[in-house]
């Protein structure tokens, strides 16, 4: 389907700037201009869509992608995309022989995972490139390092198997876009364990990074040898503290469309939608229905509270938003009519104002817009 086909036919459609993207990339380059660049693509790309993204992101030179999972790895490797790819969760040991042929970089925290990458590694005659992880507080996955000494014997019979490659060793930051004392604690306790490492077993890393994308806005001691920004590359912002902290700014990369399916006019004291949470009052009045719910990533929670932006102006969503609809009181001489388009977010309508509504943030809501959502990329 070409581009201009999926804009007149179909019901919701994701547009996605390619442009703004590269505007994202360059701005926080920038903003470590001596550190290597990982380009985190996990989860379709925060919905935006790995691969083309992906593809995008290696033209402009960067020199990392991070996914979160080896389908995710995989998935990048049959597009043929070949730039270094970091898994930066958890994979199974049985699968390490796929991770060591997909030459995909594996994070590892525990001996299990260690042992299997290299014993799949010397059955194919190759070294299997890791990067360690060490949880300084975020309390998630890595190995843990509030005791330095302990941390880094802990790390070091990692690295010490044959047939791995310790490429790299990173942290991640559970505050970094709220608490700075907390976030300079975890730093602390990351170039500590590094310390301890190096001075006890002279163990040394090409790549130490702990930098995401607050921490890359806000904090520039944490650059280290590689930023590894995610949200901020497709345009949001991890929290209003680091607007305003990345020169030229961020562009929002997703707009998401809908297109009036109906617009109906309603007699008096006539309820709307499943429960009968809304009702026209003894004026009656009319709604749009447009054809968006939350199979297609239109959060539930903005029943009665979101909005649209339909016939230049903001409409309130009206009733629950239902699997695949959801409606919109229309004020009297609204000119609205079948086939106009609604944005649902987009450039005047930020997706922060849905998150802030919903009592979530900008991540879950772009991450939750559905595969049967066709997206449209803009400057490919």
């Amino acid at each position: 389907m070409t581009e201009s086909m999926t804009r007149e036919t179909a019901r919701t459609w994701a547009e996605i700037s390619l442009g703004n993207l590269e505007h994202n990339y360059r701005a926080l380059r920038a903003c470590a201009p001596d550190s290597r660049f990982l380009a985190t693509v996990k989860a379709n790309g925060y919905g935006h869509g790995a691969v083309p993204a992906a593809r995008r992101l290696v033209e402009l030179g960067t020199d990392y992608l991070a996914v979160a999972c080896l389908d995710e790895g995989a998935a990048l490797r049959r597009a043929g995309i070949t730039a270094p790819v970091l898994i930066l969760g958890y994979t199974q040991p049985q699968l390490a022989a796929e991770v060591v042929d997909l030459d995909l970089t594996q994070t590892v925290f525990t001996p299990e995972l260690a042992q299997a990458l290299s014993e799949a590694a010397g059955a194919a005659g190759k070294r299997a490139k890791i990067h360690l992880k060490a949880d300084t507080g975020m309390s998630r996955l890595g190995v843990l390092d509030h005791q330095p000494p302990a941390a880094a014997r802990e790390l070091e019979a990692l690295c010490a198997l044959p047939h791995l490659e310790p490429e790299g060793i990173f942290t991640h930051f559970a505050d970094a876009d709220g608490d700075e004392e907390y976030t300079m604690l975890q730093f602390t306790r990351f170039l500590d364990v590094l310390d301890e490492l190096k001075g006890a077993y002279g163990r040394t890393f090409e790549i130490r990074h702990c930098a995401a994308s607050a921490a890359v806005l806000k904090y520039p001691c944490t650059h280290l040898d590689m930023v590894r920004p995610g949200i901020a590359l497709y345009g949001c912002y991890p929290d209003p503290s680091c607007e305003g902290l990345d020169g030229p700014g961020l562009r929002p990369v997703m707009s998401l469309y809908s297109r009036v399916a109906a617009v109906r006019d309603f007699p008096p004291d006539t309820p709307v939608s499943y429960g009968c949470t809304a009702r026209f009052d003894r004026a009656g009045g009319r709604a749009a229905v447009l054809p968006i719910g939350y199979a297609d990533g239109l959060h539930r929670a903005l029943s009665n509270k979101g909005c649209v932006r339909l016939g230049g102006q903001l409409l309130p969503i009206m009733g629950r938003v239902c699997m695949d609809m959801c409606m919109v009181e229309l004020p009297d001489g609204a000119d609205v009519k079948p086939g106009d388009v609604a944005e649902v977010f987009g450039p005047h309508l930020p997706v922060e104002h849905h998150a802030d509504l919903a009592g979530t943030i900008s991540y879950e809501l772009l991450c939750a817009v559905a595969p049967r959502v066709p997206r449209v990329y803009l400057d490919a």
